[in-house]
């Protein structure tokens, strides 16, 4: 149990002890009243025992009767009428029996319990009168003066502990009223809490669903680059040294690229398993890397490329590094694969705050948007993974083609230094 909870039950606890006490304390005065009125006729055969007596069942029935009935404390008039009552009783039975100023003390009590703002003090006004009288021996007691200064002091005394008793129970209602709203506090965190545990489970679900699929994508994207088109590769080579199968020379050239691309791809795919950079780049820097991409690409297609870097090269990040390097070698695959290109020109620029990649052909284009026979549009995989690779940079990939018009590819990322 928290500690607010802990102090409101102990709150709860009092309040409750509080009013079995003021509810049993009335009638325990007028019994020990009534027990000393039974036993002093012995003593003092001047007391009217009947009328005593009447007043004293009156005042239990005037008592009872107010109690009997909680919701006339919420009525100021029906209230008002009660302490009237037991103020004049009180007086009355004061007044034949002066030891009855033991049970008019309740006056206090229900004065604080009952009455509102000044009424209180007139009750305690009044109670302070009765209770003067009670003590100079009532109507046979001491003189006026002699009572009316009693009267007074015992006011200004009663007035006085009445205001602390009422600052006193303030304080209490405010310490209840915070330890509440403590509690509802503490109980909305921890609903909040509660609901964050399941938002965090849920976020860590989710991320690592995410996890998993970034990485699915990672792989195919990293099988596209090199498997796929190395296989794509090697069939074309097989495919071209059987059409030349007359010609000793061509058909070891063909069979030689395919054994190469064979042994690049094994490669290339070992370390996509183990996520590690491409080779080219483990061992170069990224101009010399695409360079060398290009040169064995026209090397074994016979098509003119060449790569022109302008700009400061300076190392970047190997996540930029790998995405341009990658795009370069899709772009050259796509033309390889469809463009009937004569010419291919690449241009690696760096910039202040950006690294652009741009392959450019002379082939016979196609129509953005339209997918070709075979099925590789511009909507293919192999753009696409390109594209993914861009965008996880915050990057931008750009295609221009148009039939009969070449097709130009540029792709841009940010200028990430090495080591950031």
């Amino acid at each position: 149990m928290s500690i607010e909870a802990e102090l409101r039950a102990e709150f709860d606890r009092w309040e409750r002890n509080e009013k079995v006490f003021f509810a049993v304390l009335p009638y325990a005065l007028l019994s020990l009243c009534t027990l000393i009125t039974l036993v002093l006729p012995f003593w003092d055969v001047s007391l009217n025992l009947p009328v005593v007596l009447g007043l004293t069942a009156a005042l239990a029935l005037w008592t009872a009767g107010f109690h009997a009935h909680p919701r006339w404390r919420h009525s100021g008039s029906l209230t008002g009428l009660y302490y009237v009552g037991l103020i004049v009783l009180g007086a009355s039975v004061v007044a034949l029996a002066p030891w009855y100023g033991i049970f008019t003390f309740i006056g206090y009590v229900h004065a604080f319990l009952f009455l509102k703002g000044a009424w209180r003090y007139a009750g305690v006004a009044a109670t302070a009168v009765i209770q003067a009288a009670s003590s100079t021996g009532g109507l046979s007691g001491a003189t006026v003066d002699e009572w009316l200064v009693l009267s007074l002091v015992i006011i200004v005394l009663a007035a006085a502990f009445f205001r602390f008793a009422e600052l006193d129970d303030r304080r209490n209602h405010r310490q209840k009223r915070a330890l509440t709203e403590l509690h509802e506090a503490n109980v909305k965190l921890e609903a909040a809490l509660t609901e964050n545990a399941g938002l965090h489970a849920q976020l860590l679900v989710q991320a690592r669903e995410a996890g998993v699929q970034d990485e699915r994508q990672r792989m195919a994207r990293e099988i596209h680059d090199t498997l796929a088109q190395g296989l794509a590769g090697i069939l074309t080579q097989l495919q071209a040294a059987e059409q030349h199968a007359d010609r000793a020379e061509a058909w070891r050239r063909h069979v030689d690229n395919a054994r190469n691309l064979a042994r690049d791809s094994l490669t290339e795919a070992r370390r996509t398993v183990h996520a590690v950079q491409p080779d080219v780049l483990a061992e170069a820097r990224l101009p010399e890397a695409i360079s060398d991409v290009t040169r064995r690409w026209s090397q074994v297609h016979r098509i003119d490329a060449v790569l022109t870097t302008t700009g400061d090269p300076r190392p970047m990040h190997a996540d930029v590094e790998v995405t341009l390097l990658r795009a370069a070698q899709e772009a050259l695959a796509n033309v390889a694969k469809h463009a009937r290109a004569s010419r291919v020109g690449l241009t690696l620029s760096y910039m202040e705050d950006l690294v652009t990649l741009d392959v450019r052909d002379d082939g016979v284009g196609f129509e953005l948007g339209a997918r070709r026979a075979d099925g590789a549009g511009d909507g293919g995989f192999g753009l696409a993974g390109m594209r993914q690779r861009v965008q996880r940079l915050a990057g931008r990939l750009d295609i221009e083609s148009e039939p009969g018009g070449g097709t130009a590819i540029s792709a841009t990322v940010p200028a990430i230094p090495a080591g950031a």
